[in-house]
């Protein structure tokens, strides 16, 4: 992506003011990969493609349901039944024209997983079960792709930014997965936790503040309650229980 255009400029005026015009080039040069066009996976895609990202992955074989209307943002009635990373990627680029958006209907897990994260910067996790969790983890870990781990339930949410060398990969986070199964939730939730995500996104993208790669962000909207929560990386770990890290475990990024 070249420098700014005058158009560029305008449209994404309110946010230069914070990241500058050098942040917003990095933003537009950063390739996403979005893992699921569910709730997560919807309003991560959504803020992505208004903040500018200019390249955005999208992947999930589903095809769209009612149920999914209640917290699904990129989708309408007339959509039941039409693929839902199709059906997305139609949406972010009517929303924003100058951004690469490509949808991807592969299953995780049936699909060569590197395949899927290849040229890619950053992984949002917008997935609902954690076997397809730890297989793209894994291997955005091994490729040195930082990703950002977004899960829900009803009220509850989580987050927390995995870089590779620096911070605990997903399996010494979350050491028992609950099981694979179809999970409450209320809407604003997933609207939540999928703007945390994107803004973590932008972080890593421009190098402003500071990444959530020492602790787990927990929100409790039943309280209005965050909280964050410490992570450490299990020493016995099959993915980075051998890797030596470039910083102290618990320090932060600059």
């Amino acid at each position: 992506m070249a420098a700014l255009s005058n158009e560029q400029k305008e449209r994404y005026k309110r946010q230069i003011a914070v990241v500058g015009e050098d942040g917003q080039e990095k933003i537009g040069k950063t390739r996403l990969l979005i893992a699921g066009a569910g709730g997560l996976g919807n309003t991560a895609a959504l803020f992505a493609a208004m903040a500018g990202f200019g390249s955005i992955r999208i992947i999930d074989p589903d095809r769209i349901e009612e149920t999914n209307l209640n917290r699904q943002l990129l989708y309408r009635e007339a959509d039941i039944g039409r693929p839902k990373a199709d059906t997305a990627a139609k949406a972010l680029h009517a929303m924003n024209s100058s951004i690469d958006v490509e949808p991807v209907t592969a299953a995780i897990g049936t699909t060569p997983v590197r395949d899927l994260i290849r040229g890619i910067d950053v992984v949002i996790d917008g997935l609902d079960n954690y076997p397809a969790r730890f297989l793209l983890a894994d291997a955005a870990w091994k490729c040195g792709i930082p990703f950002i781990h977004g899960a829900v339930e009803g009220f509850y949410g989580q987050v927390c930014t995995i870089i590779p060398k620096i911070s605990p990969c997903l399996r010494c986070i979350v050491p028992n997965p609950p099981p694979v199964r179809e999970t409450p939730i209320i809407g604003v939730t997933t609207g939540i936790i999928g703007c945390v995500q994107v803004t973590e996104a932008i972080k890593l993208a421009t190098g402003s503040g500071i990444p959530t790669s020492d602790h787990l962000w927990l929100w409790d909207g039943s309280r209005q309650k965050s909280d964050r929560l410490k992570i450490e990386r299990i020493p016995a770990c099959h993915i980075c229980g051998k890797d030596e890290y470039q910083i102290r475990a618990g320090e932060r990024m600059s």
